[in-house]
This record gives structure tokens, C-alpha cells and sequence, in this order.
């Protein structure tokens, strides 16, 4: 029976740590939450009411869905995007829109710059950071998101075009920021609506570049700009990470150059750090030459901590030699603190226990004395023996 009974203990106690170990796996598993984004267009702004029935409609017929604009969308950092129509009552104008969001605004701004068509400037008042208006075709880019709006335009419009860009995400810090290679362009001259920005090489191709999108290099993080010029030719300026990336591709060019002969038109070719500028087409040698030598790349630093300041060589090794020494001081007194301190416990205690004894706290009689004068003196002693003789 005693056998029996531990056989049965045996068994329960491996049912409890297989029961344990069949419920670890239940106690580790977390359940997350994943709250959707908030929609790009809202339901409704003002007297304007989205049309749900008509959204897939318009989406079906956007004249942009098709596979190159896809694949530009992609190289920009397409995020997701969204279509709609807009009503005001039910017999009142429709408005069509399209909201996009990228990534960055450097991926917004080589979109809005793909989709931008030359037309006339935009009168309205707060409306992104770009805006350009043909027709009646509205196209504005609000920090990662562009916006497209056709089929009515007016101060309506308008303001159904404010409140659907007060709704868009807004993000901040270096996502925020636009790209700043467009803004190097020399001015003079410059014909504003041909300036195109891309960040890939089939959005490079379909805006009109000068050089074949594979030969620049955008598989390692490549910018680039092309612009006209009025009655000349044309500017493309090419940003890199590293001068080296720079310096390569800037040979590859050469020799596509070459290839070309003439054709090419008066190439002249600058590069400055990690940035590349190359002239084509009808430019005087003397006008090419002075416009790449005009363009001043601007250093731009930006960092979300505190920068450390870098003191020079000098004062760097007298702070550390003031350092070791304001150390070494600090050690002696320490030091010479301990040394007081123990000195007076030692002295204290020995008194103590010279008192404990019935001696006298400040008498050391038994010390040895040599005394060097040559005269006998009698030995003193202390104590219950003093007067015995030795």
C-alpha cells in the first residue's frame, strides 16, 4: 500500500508540471491593440459631403493608376492613399479628390513634382506648402501628403480644400523637413514650371531626364533635379551621400558623354563634394561654365539631442590635467583625514584601557629610557610591588 501510495504522488506531481508547463505559453501571450489611422479625407467639411457610393467609381477612373505610376509612387515612399468625391446638397457641384501620404516630405515633394503641370498661380490664401492650380485641377502638398482636387474651382473649393488639409497626419522632425537640392538652382533664367525632382530612376525617366535613370545611381539613395533654362538648356544636379559615390558616378557620366559625341549639346561637368552638376543642350560654354561655377552648396545640420562641444586639443588636455590633479588632492585629504581619525581611536583607545587597568591614562613608565649622561639613577616602579627591591 505504502508502494501504491507514492506511485500516486509520483504521477500527481508530473501532471502538475505538465499542466504548468501546458499554461506558461497561455500566461506569455500579450494581446495588442492596433488602433487604425485616422482616415485621409473626412466625411464631411462645411456644407461638403463625401459621396461614399462614388469613391470607388472615382478611383477606378483616375487617369494616374496605371503600373509607371505605380512604381513612381513606390520610389517616393508611397504610404497609402485615398479617394473621394464631394457634394454640396444633392444637385450642387462634385468635386473629385485624391489624397496621398509618403513617408517624408522629401517623398511628397518628388510626387507633388511629378504631378505638377505648368498653370497659373494659386490665388488662395494657406493652402500647403506648394500649390499650383490648372484649369480647374488643384494640386498642393501639406507636409508628407499630397492632394489632388478637379471638377470646380471657387472660394468653395477653397475652403473644402483648407479643411480636408487642416485634417491631413502632420509630422515633425526630420520627416518634415522638404529636400534641399531644388532650392540650389540658380535663379536666373530658371523656367519655374520645368523643374522636376526625383528620387528614382523610372520617375527620373518619365519627367524628362537628360541621362539614363539606370547610369545614376539611385539603388545607393541618389537625388536628383532637372530644370530649363529660357533660350539655353538644361541643369541636372545630382545629390550623393558620400563624395565617392559622387566621384563614380560622375566617370560613369563621362563616358555616357562621350558615347553621345555632339549630341549631348555643351556639357559641362562640376562636381563639389557629394553634389554633381551637369549641363546639356544649347548652352554657351562661357554661360555653362558660369552656372555650375554659381552653385554654392549649403551645409544644413540637423540633430534632436544637445551637441557636445568640441574644445580644442589644448584646453582639452588642460581640463584633463586639471582633472587628475583636483583628484589627487581630494585623495590626500581624504588621506589625511583617515590618518587623524585613526590616530585619535588608537590613542583613545589605548588611554581607555590603561584606565581600565588603574594605570594612569598619560604614563608610560614602562618604556625603555636610555639615559646617555653616565650618572646611576634609581629605577622607579609603579604599582603594588613599587617598594620591593629587586
Amino acid at each position: 500500500m505504502v508502494q501504491v501510495g507514492r506511485r500516486l504522488w509520483v504521477l500527481v506531481l508530473w501532471g502538475m508540471v505538465f499542466a504548468a508547463g501546458a499554461m506558461a505559453p497561455a500566461q506569455d501571450t500579450k494581446t495588442t491593440l492596433v488602433v487604425p489611422p485616422a482616415p485621409l479625407l473626412p466625411q464631411q467639411v462645411g456644407e461638403w459631403v463625401r459621396q461614399p457610393d462614388n469613391a470607388a467609381q472615382a478611383a477606378a477612373n483616375d487617369p494616374a493608376n496605371d503600373q509607371k505610376t505605380d512604381a513612381i509612387l513606390t520610389e517616393d515612399g508611397l504610404k497609402r492613399s485615398e479617394q473621394g468625391t464631394y457634394r454640396v446638397g444633392s444637385s450642387g457641384p462634385v468635386v473629385t479628390v485624391s489624397a496621398r501620404q509618403f513617408v517624408d516630405a522629401t517623398g511628397a515633394h518628388a510626387a507633388y513634382s511629378y504631378y505638377q503641370r505648368p498653370g497659373s498661380a494659386y490665388r488662395g490664401v494657406g493652402l500647403g506648402e506648394e500649390t499650383s492650380l490648372n484649369g480647374d485641377r488643384y494640386l498642393f502638398r501639406s507636409g508628407v501628403s499630397v492632394v489632388e482636387a478637379a471638377g470646380a474651382r471657387g472660394e468653395k473649393v477653397d475652403a473644402l480644400l483648407n479643411g480636408i488639409e487642416a485634417r491631413l497626419p502632420k509630422v515633425g522632425g526630420p520627416k518634415a523637413i522638404a529636400p534641399m537640392l531644388p532650392t540650389l538652382l540658380p535663379g536666373r533664367g530658371l523656367e519655374r514650371d520645368s523643374v522636376k525632382y526625383a528620387l528614382g530612376p523610372v520617375s527620373y525617366e518619365a519627367m524628362g531626364g537628360v541621362l539614363p535613370g539606370s547610369l545614376l545611381g539611385f539603388d545607393k539613395a541618389a537625388e536628383a533635379v532637372t530644370a530649363r533654362y529660357a533660350g539655353k538648356g538644361e541643369l541636372t544636379m545630382l545629390l550623393y551621400p558620400t563624395p565617392e559615390i559622387a566621384g563614380d558616378r560622375m566617370r560613369a557620366i563621362e563616358e555616357e558623354i562621350h558615347r553621345r559625341g555632339l549630341s549631348a549639346g555643351t556639357v559641362v561637368m562640376r562636381r563639389t563634394g557629394n553634389l554633381l552638376l551637369v549641363t546639356t543642350g544649347r548652352w554657351q560654354l562661357a554661360e555653362a561654365k558660369a552656372l555650375v561655377a554659381g552653385v554654392r552648396p549649403r551645409v544644413e545640420l540637423s540633430w534632436h539631442k544637445d551637441m557636445p562641444v568640441k574644445l580644442p586639443e589644448f584646453h582639452a588636455e588642460l581640463r584633463k590635467t586639471y582633472s587628475l590633479l583636483s583628484s589627487i588632492l581630494i585623495f590626500c585629504g581624504f588621506g589625511a583625514l583617515a590618518a587623524v581619525v585613526l590616530g585619535l581611536s588608537l590613542g583613545a583607545g589605548r588611554a581607555a584601557i590603561r584606565v581600565l587597568q588603574g594605570k594612569p591614562a598619560a604614563t608610560e613608565p614602562e618604556f625603555l629610557r636610555i639615559d646617555l649622561s653616565g650618572r646611576a639613577a634609581p629605577i622607579h616602579m609603579e604599582g603594588p610591588g613599587a617598594g620591593a627591591k629587586g
